[in-house]
């Protein structure tokens, strides 16, 4: 039994690790495209771009580990032990994926202030990149270091349009890339219509924003009410653990089908209460 408990382990550890390390290549028209995959994208998303999916996964095998073996001593019930080490090793992937998404909404709600500011010094005076660059000591502050980081590239290359793809990879922000190919458009047309053009910019930016926090506060309850009705039952089962005369139960094969129709109910039911409350994810521009 110890051998089988082991080599369920050993072969999910490995599958999870797969699953962010080895590299996926996409094909169009018979050849392989390269390009960031899709969890070093949400790496980036999340503002986290130094770290490498590998490290992810690494993170996701020592933290499943753990709490098998944890609740393994506590239960002595392998099963009980193998399904909450399985979840354990999806939280460093939940909790990236919840600060992609808190970035993303925090972004959104300063880059209307960033907009107004860069239409400002563009009436002032200044030049688009001059401009840009300043962002990084007048604008938002979550802006801050991507534009000051800007500025020292152009400084140096003096390329504006390659300066704005580093950029765009930089803030990896679906708002982002719609402010930057905005802004290279309204350089390659020139003309006097770059001030109307971010007052624009900065009122729609603001609407859209207003609009989705509007959205996403009235289904706040919906997303609180999934999570709550996935987490009740292991919450139960994890206080059980600690009563063995009654965890073992799960030990015998009863016990493993309650345990594996349980986490498909619950991974179904998720997953389709998450879908019905969704609102529509914008996808980023030419990235």
């Amino acid at each position: 039994m110890g051998a089988l408990v082991g080599l369920g382990v050993g072969v999910g550890l490995l599958l999870v690790w797969s699953a962010f390390a080895v590299p996926r290549a996409t094909r169009s028209g018979g050849a392989e495209t390269a390009g960031p995959g899709r969890w070093q994208r949400t790496l980036a998303e999340a503002g986290l771009g130094g770290v490498t999916p590998g490290a992810l996964a690494a993170l996701c095998a020592i933290s499943g580990t753990s709490a098998a073996l944890v609740v393994q001593v506590a239960s002595r019930t392998p099963t009980v032990a193998i399904a909450f080490g399985l979840i354990a090793a999806y939280l460093p992937v939940a909790v990236v994926r919840g600060r992609a998404v808190r970035r993303q909404r925090e972004l959104a709600e300063v880059w209307p202030d960033a907009v107004d500011n860069l239409a400002s010094a563009v009436r002032a005076g200044m030049s688009l990149p001059d401009a840009l660059a300043a962002l990084g000591e007048r604008g938002p502050v979550p802006l801050r270091d991507a534009f000051t980081a800007f500025g020292l590239d152009y400084q140096v290359s003096g390329r504006f349009g390659d300066c704005l793809d580093r950029l765009k990879v930089r803030l990896a922000d679906p708002v982002g890339d719609r402010v930057c190919e905005s802004l290279r458009v309204a350089r390659d047309v020139g003309g006097g219509d770059l001030g109307r053009l971010l007052r624009n910019l900065s009122g729609y930016l603001r609407d859209d924003a207003r609009t989705r926090s509007e959205l996403e506060s009235r289904q706040a309850w919906t997303v609180n009410g999934a999570r709550l009705a996935v987490a009740a039952p292991w919450l139960v089962l994890l206080l059980m653990s600690f009563q063995t005369e009654v965890i073992r139960r799960y030990a015998s094969g009863a016990g493993v089908v309650v345990l594996a129709v349980g986490a498909a109910l619950c991974l179904v039911a998720y997953r389709l209460m998450m879908r019905l409350g969704r609102l529509p994810v914008e996808q980023r521009i030419l990235s």
